[in-house]
Formats: C-alpha cells, structure tokens, sequence
C-alpha cells in the first residue's frame, strides 16, 4: 500500500510539470496551509521551486537583459503620446537600450486604464495616459529597448486621501508636504500590499524590472515623528529606536516585495538618495544604504550633481558633475564592497539645466556635462545608468558608450 502511495505521489508531481508555467505563479501552491501529513513523501522544497524556471509566469514576451542598462525616465504621458516616437529614434540611434515607464505616479495613479477583470480595477486611480500598455510594450520587444516599470511607492497623495488611516494625519486632515503631496505609512502591511499588487501586474503585463522609487518616510520627519498621528501596525511592539524602526520599515518592504515578484520573473530595483550612501542611514526618511542593497537586484543613486550642496569638498557640485559622481562613485563601490552579494550599480544622472540653483551655481547641462558624468562612472567601473529629464527631453549627439 506505501507503494501504492509513492507511485501516486510521484505520478502527481510529474503531472504538475506538465501544467503551464503561468498557472504556477497564479496558485498559492505552497502556502502555510498545504499539509502533506496524509503523504509519506516529503513536500518540494520552497526555494527550490522559486528559483526554477519552471515556475516563473510566462508573459508572452520575451527580452534579454542588454549588455548594460543604459535608460531613460519616460512619464506616462510620453510613454502614451507622440513624444514615444522620439524616444523610439533615440534608441534606434543611439546605444540608449532601457526604459523607465511611470506604471504608478507621483500622485498614486496608474498611468493606464485597468482591465475590467483586473484586481486594481477596484481602486479606481486609472488614467488614460497610456492607451494600451501591452501593445506599447510589444513595440519595445521588437526594438529590443529593455522595459522597466516605475512605482512611486510611499508618496501617494490618491491613496492618502482615499484612505487617511494609512497616511499621516495633522489635526483632522492628511498631512501634505509644501508642494502639497501626501505620504502613506512605511509601517503598514496594507499599504506594501498596494503597491505590490501593482507591481505584480506591471509583471504580469510585460516588464521585466520593476523600480520602486520613494521607498521612504516624508524628508525631515524625524521632526514631525511626535506631532503627526499614524499607526506603528506590527512595529508598535518593537524595542528599537525611532530611527532603526523607520530602518527596518522601508527594508522589510524591499525584502517583501522582491519574494512577493520572485514567481513573475521580475527584477527589483530600486532608487535611493545618493548622500545615503554617505551616511549610516538616512535617518528620518528610513534610507539605510547597504540594508536596501542587500534586498534589490539593481542599487539606482540619484547622484544628479545640482541635488547635492557642498558635499567631496565640492563648493558649487552643479559645476562640477565629473568630480562630483567621481567622488561619490569612490563612496558607493566602497559600500557595496562590504556585502556579500552586492546589487548591479546603476545610478541616475542628470541631463537638465538646475537654473534653480541661481546665477553662478548652475551651468547648461549638454553632450560634455552628460558625457562627463558617464566618463566619471565607467572609470569607476560602474557601466550602467539611467538619466533624468522630467519632460523627457534628452540630450542629442552623446556618447553614451565612451
């Protein structure tokens, strides 16, 4: 009869692998309450199944990782309008590869429209930006442009409002910064769930990496920590600091988040302030440099050199942009030398003009100013890198393979 058993059980695992490989990552196979108690065969291993390509959801697309990811930030309203086109012939004439699409803003909204059958139809923050996300990406797959999915995570003014439990909250209403944007709740299961619901569709869709970018507190809240209202959730209980339990939040989410994608295939990468490099941790907003990078496929700094003040000894960075990603490139490989199993490095650096900055503190940023921060990187054997516009208005002429 424990024959019998063994042949069956045996049987019905070779049956699994004959199920599509999209199925898998569908159905909770493994969870906490499968028991093999009435078996006499030993369960499948958890990470083993994991890391098998048997088990990774098939999207229907295909795409290689290029050489090295050298990209573009693309908002959705470009990604879905006539400004696609252009940054279509900046790849095709360039050796630019990668783009990075806004999937969810920087006010909480999808940039396209859910499918009616779709889990995120529910939360009603579509817009119409892009007309036919798998479409587009069908377009990237026969171009071979490598496509990143960008999620703003914890600045969500959509969600802060709809749902003020899971924000901060000043008196009566949703505490909002100067530029009026509202934060949700590092510490709450709810909100990471959110945001990796969405990010398993952005998989599911097409996108092979997924960007998670403010992956922290509001900047300075070490100094509303006492005054704001808002819920600790599983964290009220523990005997850390203010500082490390703020730590600990944003670094649990990564972690969280990239075993949550492990069955879509996806990458996770994620972006990060360039001076939490510099420091321990970040200490209001929950940046800890090296915690973060152990948990992430890809480390993206944003060292834009009109992002930092006097910092390497530097007076005016802005002026300076092959010094500045040389000094912070030394910083960085350091960091990143210390751990066991260090993410890709690929920073974000600035193709705009900081005219912000004020007369004498800024430059007209152009082919040398972008080539000198490209030039900085590789020498620091740092071969990848994504570049900022916010209008997505990118630089002709560069050499972006030095």
């Amino acid at each position: 009869m424990r024959n019998t058993i063994k042949w069956l059980a045996s049987l019905s695992i070779f049956a699994t692998l004959l199920i599509p490989t999209s199925v898998f990552a569908e159905m909770n196979l493994f969870s906490n309450n499968f028991s093999t108690k009435e078996f006499s065969f030993v369960a499948i291993d958890k990470s083993l199944v994991s890391s098998s390509k048997l088990f990774v959801y098939d999207s229907g697309l295909s795409f290689e990782y290029p050489d090295a990811v050298r990209g573009v930030y693309v908002t959705g309203h470009s990604a879905g309008g006539s400004r696609f086109k252009d940054l279509l012939k900046l790849m095709d004439t360039s050796e630019l590869n990668a783009m990075v699409i806004d999937i969810k803003d920087d006010f909480g909204n999808l940039t396209y429209i859910p499918n009616e059958d779709s889990s995120l139809a529910k939360y009603n923050i579509g817009k119409p930006y892009i007309k036919d996300p798998r479409a587009m990406l069908k377009v990237m797959e026969e171009k071979k442009i490598y496509p990143i999915a960008r999620i703003v995570v914890f600045k969500d003014t959509e969600l802060a409002e709809s749902k003020p439990e899971l924000s901060f909250v000043d008196g009566d209403t949703v505490w909002k910064n100067r530029r009026g944007e509202a934060f949700v709740n590092p510490f709450l299961q709810e909100v990471w769930d959110h945001n990796v619901e969405i990010a398993i569709e952005a998989a599911k869709m097409g996108f092979k990496e997924i960007q998670f970018d403010y992956v922290r507190f509001p900047e300075g809240f070490e100094k509303r920590e006492d005054t704001l209202k808002y819920s600790l959730g599983k964290y009220e209980s523990t005997e850390l600091d203010p500082v490390q339990r703020r730590v600990q939040a944003v670094t649990d989410f990564v972690a969280y988040a990239r075993e949550k994608l492990k069955p879509y295939g996806a990458q996770v990468s994620v972006d990060i302030f360039g001076y939490s490099a510099t420091l321990p941790e970040a200490p209001g907003i929950g940046q800890n440099f090296s915690k973060i990078s152990e948990n992430v496929d890809v480390i993206s700094s944003m060292i834009y050199p009109s992002h930092w003040t006097s910092y390497f000894g530097i007076k005016k960075p802005d002026l300076e942009p092959y010094r500045l990603v040389q000094e912070y490139a030394k910083v960085e490989n350091a960091k990143l030398a210390e751990l066991e199993n260090p993410p890709v490095s690929r920073p974000w650096i600035q193709d705009f003009t900081a005219s912000y900055l004020g007369a004498g503190n800024y430059q007209i940023y152009g082919k040398a100013q972008v080539e000198a921060q490209i030039k900085a990187l590789k020498e620091a054997g740092i071969n990848e890198y994504l570049l900022w516009n916010a209008g997505n208005r990118y630089t002709p002429g560069v050499e972006y393979t030095p």
